[in-house]
Protein backbone atom coordinates (compact mmCIF):
# COMPACT_ATOMS: atom_id res chain seq x y z
CA UNK A 1 0.00 0.00 0.00
CA UNK A 2 1.32 3.40 -0.99
CA UNK A 3 -0.60 6.66 -0.50
CA UNK A 4 -0.58 9.70 -2.77
CA UNK A 5 -2.22 12.85 -1.43
CA UNK A 6 -3.39 15.95 -3.26
CA UNK A 7 -4.35 19.28 -1.73
CA UNK A 8 -3.76 22.98 -1.43
CA UNK A 9 -0.07 23.53 -0.74
CA UNK A 10 -0.07 26.20 1.96
CA UNK A 11 2.18 27.76 4.54
CA UNK A 12 0.36 28.16 7.86
CA UNK A 13 0.77 31.39 9.81
CA UNK A 14 -0.28 30.48 13.34
CA UNK A 15 -1.54 33.33 15.51
CA UNK A 16 -2.49 32.86 19.16
CA UNK A 17 -5.28 35.29 20.01
CA UNK A 18 -6.17 36.51 23.51
CA UNK A 19 -9.93 36.25 22.87
CA UNK A 20 -12.62 35.91 20.16
CA UNK A 21 -12.86 39.61 19.30
CA UNK A 22 -10.96 39.43 15.99
CA UNK A 23 -13.20 36.57 14.79
CA UNK A 24 -16.26 38.71 15.54
CA UNK A 25 -14.69 41.66 13.73
CA UNK A 26 -14.03 39.47 10.68
CA UNK A 27 -17.52 37.95 10.96
CA UNK A 28 -16.22 34.38 10.63
CA UNK A 29 -17.52 31.31 12.45
CA UNK A 30 -15.17 29.80 15.00
CA UNK A 31 -13.62 26.58 13.66
CA UNK A 32 -14.38 27.41 10.04
CA UNK A 33 -12.19 27.77 6.96
CA UNK A 34 -12.71 30.98 4.99
CA UNK A 35 -11.22 31.82 1.60
CA UNK A 36 -9.91 35.38 1.38
CA UNK A 37 -8.48 37.63 -1.33
CA UNK A 38 -5.09 39.33 -1.39
CA UNK A 39 -6.32 42.62 0.08
CA UNK A 40 -7.96 40.88 3.02
CA UNK A 41 -4.79 38.86 3.60
CA UNK A 42 -2.72 42.06 3.82
CA UNK A 43 -5.20 43.66 6.21
CA UNK A 44 -5.34 40.57 8.40
CA UNK A 45 -1.54 40.36 8.62
CA UNK A 46 -1.57 43.93 9.99
CA UNK A 47 -4.16 42.98 12.62
CA UNK A 48 -2.19 39.97 13.91
CA UNK A 49 1.33 41.43 13.70
CA UNK A 50 1.50 41.85 17.49
CA UNK A 51 0.23 38.32 18.18
CA UNK A 52 2.42 35.33 18.99
CA UNK A 53 3.16 34.12 15.43
CA UNK A 54 4.64 30.89 14.10
CA UNK A 55 5.19 29.71 10.51
CA UNK A 56 4.98 26.10 9.34
CA UNK A 57 4.14 24.15 6.21
CA UNK A 58 0.43 23.46 6.08
CA UNK A 59 -2.48 22.25 4.04
CA UNK A 60 -4.62 19.38 5.28
CA UNK A 61 -3.33 16.50 3.13
CA UNK A 62 0.20 17.92 3.27
CA UNK A 63 0.07 17.57 7.08
CA UNK A 64 -1.06 13.96 6.72
CA UNK A 65 1.74 13.19 4.24
CA UNK A 66 4.36 14.64 6.59
CA UNK A 67 3.01 12.71 9.57
CA UNK A 68 3.04 9.47 7.57
CA UNK A 69 6.70 9.99 6.78
CA UNK A 70 7.43 10.56 10.46
CA UNK A 71 5.79 7.17 11.04
CA UNK A 72 8.28 5.80 8.49
CA UNK A 73 5.59 4.98 5.93
CA UNK A 74 5.95 6.08 2.29
CA UNK A 75 3.83 8.99 1.09
CA UNK A 76 3.60 11.18 -1.99
CA UNK A 77 2.06 14.59 -2.47
CA UNK A 78 0.70 16.71 -5.34
CA UNK A 79 0.26 20.46 -4.90
CA UNK A 80 1.03 23.80 -6.55
CA UNK A 81 3.36 26.48 -5.17
CA UNK A 82 4.73 29.86 -6.23
CA UNK A 83 8.37 30.90 -6.49
CA UNK A 84 8.26 33.18 -3.42
CA UNK A 85 9.78 32.75 0.05
CA UNK A 86 6.75 30.80 1.25
CA UNK A 87 7.00 28.36 -1.66
CA UNK A 88 10.69 27.74 -0.99
CA UNK A 89 10.01 27.25 2.73
CA UNK A 90 7.25 24.76 1.94
CA UNK A 91 9.35 22.72 -0.50
CA UNK A 92 12.29 22.56 1.92
CA UNK A 93 10.17 21.27 4.81
CA UNK A 94 8.54 18.46 2.80
CA UNK A 95 11.77 17.50 1.03
CA UNK A 96 13.67 17.23 4.31
CA UNK A 97 10.91 14.98 5.69
CA UNK A 98 11.25 12.62 2.73
CA UNK A 99 7.82 13.13 1.15
CA UNK A 100 7.79 12.18 -2.54
CA UNK A 101 6.91 15.53 -4.09
CA UNK A 102 5.07 15.91 -7.39
CA UNK A 103 4.74 19.68 -7.24
CA UNK A 104 3.53 22.04 -9.92
CA UNK A 105 5.36 25.36 -9.81
CA UNK A 106 4.56 28.79 -11.17
CA UNK A 107 5.77 32.34 -10.72
CA UNK A 108 3.85 34.30 -8.13
CA UNK A 109 2.67 33.94 -4.54
CA UNK A 110 2.22 30.66 -2.72
CA UNK A 111 -0.86 30.00 -0.65
CA UNK A 112 -0.94 31.02 3.01
CA UNK A 113 -3.41 30.06 5.71
CA UNK A 114 -3.73 32.31 8.73
CA UNK A 115 -4.78 30.05 11.60
CA UNK A 116 -6.25 32.09 14.45
CA UNK A 117 -6.06 30.08 17.67
CA UNK A 118 -8.39 31.15 20.48
CA UNK A 119 -7.83 30.35 24.19
CA UNK A 120 -10.12 27.28 23.97
CA UNK A 121 -7.69 25.69 21.49
CA UNK A 122 -10.06 26.05 18.53
CA UNK A 123 -8.55 27.22 15.23
CA UNK A 124 -10.23 29.34 12.58
CA UNK A 125 -8.63 29.69 9.15
CA UNK A 126 -8.55 32.59 6.73
CA UNK A 127 -6.90 31.15 3.64
CA UNK A 128 -5.37 32.91 0.66
CA UNK A 129 -4.89 30.15 -1.91
CA UNK A 130 -2.42 31.96 -4.16
CA UNK A 131 -0.77 29.54 -6.61
CA UNK A 132 -2.74 26.61 -5.17
CA UNK A 133 -5.96 28.00 -6.64
CA UNK A 134 -4.58 27.61 -10.16
CA UNK A 135 -3.99 23.86 -10.06
CA UNK A 136 -5.60 22.15 -13.07
CA UNK A 137 -6.31 18.48 -13.75
CA UNK A 138 -4.32 18.72 -17.02
CA UNK A 139 -1.20 19.45 -14.91
CA UNK A 140 -1.44 16.10 -13.10
CA UNK A 141 0.23 13.24 -14.91
CA UNK A 142 -1.42 9.83 -15.02
CA UNK A 143 2.05 8.30 -14.67
CA UNK A 144 2.30 9.81 -11.18
CA UNK A 145 -0.95 8.23 -9.99
CA UNK A 146 0.14 4.86 -11.39
CA UNK A 147 2.95 4.74 -8.81
CA UNK A 148 0.46 4.48 -5.92
CA UNK A 149 -2.36 2.26 -4.63
CA UNK A 150 -4.39 4.80 -2.62
CA UNK A 151 -5.33 8.39 -3.44
CA UNK A 152 -6.21 10.82 -0.63
CA UNK A 153 -8.04 14.05 -1.51
CA UNK A 154 -8.86 17.02 0.71
CA UNK A 155 -12.34 18.49 0.52
CA UNK A 156 -10.88 22.01 0.34
CA UNK A 157 -10.25 21.32 -3.38
CA UNK A 158 -13.99 21.37 -3.99
CA UNK A 159 -13.79 25.03 -5.02
CA UNK A 160 -12.46 23.66 -8.35
CA UNK A 161 -15.10 21.18 -9.56
CA UNK A 162 -13.25 20.30 -12.75
CA UNK A 163 -10.04 19.49 -10.86
CA UNK A 164 -11.45 17.41 -8.01
CA UNK A 165 -13.86 15.36 -10.11
CA UNK A 166 -11.33 14.92 -12.91
CA UNK A 167 -8.59 13.56 -10.67
CA UNK A 168 -10.97 11.29 -8.77
CA UNK A 169 -12.28 9.86 -12.04
CA UNK A 170 -8.73 9.22 -13.29
CA UNK A 171 -7.63 7.63 -10.02
CA UNK A 172 -10.70 5.38 -9.99
CA UNK A 173 -10.08 4.30 -13.59
CA UNK A 174 -6.53 3.29 -12.62
CA UNK A 175 -7.82 1.12 -9.79
CA UNK A 176 -6.70 3.31 -6.90
CA UNK A 177 -8.67 3.36 -3.65
CA UNK A 178 -10.05 6.91 -3.43
CA UNK A 179 -10.22 8.53 0.02
CA UNK A 180 -11.74 11.91 0.88
CA UNK A 181 -11.59 14.13 3.94
CA UNK A 182 -14.59 16.48 4.09
CA UNK A 183 -12.33 19.29 5.36
CA UNK A 184 -14.68 21.83 6.98
CA UNK A 185 -18.38 22.07 7.80
CA UNK A 186 -18.86 25.35 5.94
CA UNK A 187 -17.09 23.96 2.85
CA UNK A 188 -19.48 20.99 2.87
CA UNK A 189 -22.55 23.13 3.52
CA UNK A 190 -21.74 25.49 0.65
CA UNK A 191 -21.46 22.70 -1.97
CA UNK A 192 -23.30 19.75 -0.44
CA UNK A 193 -24.97 18.36 -3.58
CA UNK A 194 -21.72 18.26 -5.55
CA UNK A 195 -19.77 16.67 -2.69
CA UNK A 196 -22.43 13.99 -2.23
CA UNK A 197 -22.19 13.24 -5.95
CA UNK A 198 -18.43 12.85 -5.69
CA UNK A 199 -18.73 10.51 -2.72
CA UNK A 200 -21.39 8.36 -4.36
CA UNK A 201 -19.50 8.03 -7.68
CA UNK A 202 -15.84 7.82 -6.73
CA UNK A 203 -15.05 7.62 -3.01
CA UNK A 204 -14.21 4.39 -1.15
CA UNK A 205 -13.28 5.86 2.26
CA UNK A 206 -14.61 9.12 3.70
CA UNK A 207 -13.48 11.00 6.83
CA UNK A 208 -15.55 13.64 8.63
CA UNK A 209 -15.81 15.25 12.03
CA UNK A 210 -19.22 15.60 13.65
CA UNK A 211 -20.12 19.01 12.17
CA UNK A 212 -18.94 17.99 8.69
CA UNK A 213 -20.96 14.78 8.91
CA UNK A 214 -24.10 16.69 9.86
CA UNK A 215 -23.57 19.15 6.99
CA UNK A 216 -22.98 16.28 4.54
CA UNK A 217 -25.90 14.09 5.58
CA UNK A 218 -28.44 16.63 6.80
CA UNK A 219 -28.84 14.51 9.96
CA UNK A 220 -28.69 15.83 13.50
CA UNK A 221 -27.40 12.80 15.42
CA UNK A 222 -24.09 10.95 15.18
CA UNK A 223 -25.81 7.58 14.75
CA UNK A 224 -27.93 8.72 11.83
CA UNK A 225 -25.00 10.53 10.22
CA UNK A 226 -22.56 7.59 10.32
CA UNK A 227 -25.19 5.24 8.90
CA UNK A 228 -25.99 7.67 6.09
CA UNK A 229 -22.30 8.08 5.24
CA UNK A 230 -21.84 4.32 5.33
CA UNK A 231 -24.48 3.81 2.65
CA UNK A 232 -22.29 5.52 0.05
CA UNK A 233 -18.78 4.22 0.75
CA UNK A 234 -16.91 1.06 1.78
CA UNK A 235 -15.60 2.70 4.97
CA UNK A 236 -17.00 5.80 6.70
CA UNK A 237 -15.13 7.42 9.59
CA UNK A 238 -16.79 9.96 11.89
CA UNK A 239 -14.63 11.71 14.50
CA UNK A 240 -16.43 12.94 17.61
CA UNK A 241 -13.68 14.85 19.41
CA UNK A 242 -13.12 13.62 22.96
CA UNK A 243 -15.96 11.09 22.51
CA UNK A 244 -13.83 9.03 20.16
CA UNK A 245 -14.58 7.94 16.60
CA UNK A 246 -17.03 5.75 14.72
CA UNK A 247 -16.24 3.49 11.77
CA UNK A 248 -18.94 2.01 9.53
CA UNK A 249 -17.83 -0.87 7.31
CA UNK A 250 -20.57 -2.83 5.53
CA UNK A 251 -22.94 -3.86 8.36
CA UNK A 252 -20.30 -3.42 11.05
CA UNK A 253 -20.35 -0.32 13.29
CA UNK A 254 -17.27 0.21 15.44
CA UNK A 255 -16.70 2.77 18.20
CA UNK A 256 -13.17 3.51 19.42
CA UNK A 257 -12.61 5.88 22.37
CA UNK A 258 -9.92 8.57 22.31
CA UNK A 259 -6.41 7.51 23.20
CA UNK A 260 -6.57 9.64 26.32
CA UNK A 261 -8.64 12.68 27.24
CA UNK A 262 -6.66 15.91 27.37
CA UNK A 263 -7.54 19.60 27.10
CA UNK A 264 -6.40 20.73 23.63
CA UNK A 265 -3.96 23.61 23.27
CA UNK A 266 -4.51 23.85 19.51
CA UNK A 267 -6.73 21.58 17.39
CA UNK A 268 -4.96 22.50 14.13
CA UNK A 269 -4.21 19.31 12.16
CA UNK A 270 -6.02 17.00 14.63
CA UNK A 271 -8.00 15.45 11.78
CA UNK A 272 -4.95 15.36 9.50
CA UNK A 273 -2.97 13.43 12.09
CA UNK A 274 -5.90 11.11 12.76
CA UNK A 275 -5.90 10.23 9.05
CA UNK A 276 -2.14 9.61 9.12
CA UNK A 277 -2.50 7.21 12.05
CA UNK A 278 -5.44 5.46 10.38
CA UNK A 279 -3.43 5.06 7.16
CA UNK A 280 -0.43 3.79 9.11
CA UNK A 281 -2.67 1.03 10.41
CA UNK A 282 -3.88 0.28 6.89
CA UNK A 283 -0.29 0.08 5.63
CA UNK A 284 0.30 -2.62 8.26
CA UNK A 285 -3.00 -4.37 7.37
CA UNK A 286 -4.38 -3.78 10.85
CA UNK A 287 -8.04 -4.20 11.72
CA UNK A 288 -10.19 -1.08 11.58
CA UNK A 289 -10.32 -0.82 15.39
CA UNK A 290 -6.53 -0.55 15.49
CA UNK A 291 -6.47 1.91 12.59
CA UNK A 292 -8.80 4.16 14.60
CA UNK A 293 -6.68 3.70 17.75
CA UNK A 294 -3.60 4.76 15.83
CA UNK A 295 -5.46 7.77 14.47
CA UNK A 296 -6.47 8.72 17.98
CA UNK A 297 -2.87 8.29 19.19
CA UNK A 298 -1.50 10.76 16.65
CA UNK A 299 -4.28 13.33 17.13
CA UNK A 300 -3.84 13.09 20.93
CA UNK A 301 -0.24 14.25 20.58
CA UNK A 302 -0.75 17.02 18.00
CA UNK A 303 -3.51 18.82 19.95
CA UNK A 304 -1.07 19.35 22.81
CA UNK A 305 1.21 21.66 20.82
CA UNK A 306 0.69 24.86 18.83
CA UNK A 307 0.95 24.14 15.12
CA UNK A 308 1.40 21.03 13.03
CA UNK A 309 4.84 19.77 14.07
CA UNK A 310 6.08 17.47 16.81
CA UNK A 311 9.59 17.03 18.17
CA UNK A 312 11.80 14.07 17.14
CA UNK A 313 11.54 12.78 20.71
CA UNK A 314 7.74 12.84 20.56
CA UNK A 315 7.74 11.01 17.23
CA UNK A 316 9.97 8.33 18.73
CA UNK A 317 7.50 7.95 21.59
CA UNK A 318 4.57 7.75 19.15
CA UNK A 319 6.27 5.08 17.03
CA UNK A 320 6.88 2.97 20.15
CA UNK A 321 3.23 3.33 21.23
CA UNK A 322 2.04 2.55 17.68
CA UNK A 323 4.14 -0.62 17.64
CA UNK A 324 2.46 -1.76 20.87
CA UNK A 325 -1.00 -1.07 19.43
CA UNK A 326 -0.21 -3.03 16.27
CA UNK A 327 1.06 -5.98 18.30
CA UNK A 328 -1.65 -5.99 20.95
CA UNK A 329 -4.23 -8.78 20.99
CA UNK A 330 -7.18 -6.41 20.49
Amino acid sequence: MKILGIGNALVDILAKLPDDELLKELNVAKGSMNLIEEETRKSLFEKIETADLKMTSGGSVSNTSLALRQMEAPSGYIGKVGDDEYGKFYVNELTEAGVELHLIRESGFSGTAIAMITPDGERTFCTYLGAAAGMQKTEIQKSVLEQYTHFYVEGYLVQNHDLIEGIMKTAKSLGLTVMLDLASFNVVASDRAFIRKLVEKYVDIVFANEEEAFAFTGKTSTGEAIHDMGHHVKIAVLKEGDKGSWIKHNDELIHVPVYEKVKPIDTTAAGDYYAAGFFYGMVHEARLEKCAQLGSLLSYHIIQVVGTKLSPETWEEIREKAHKILNSKL
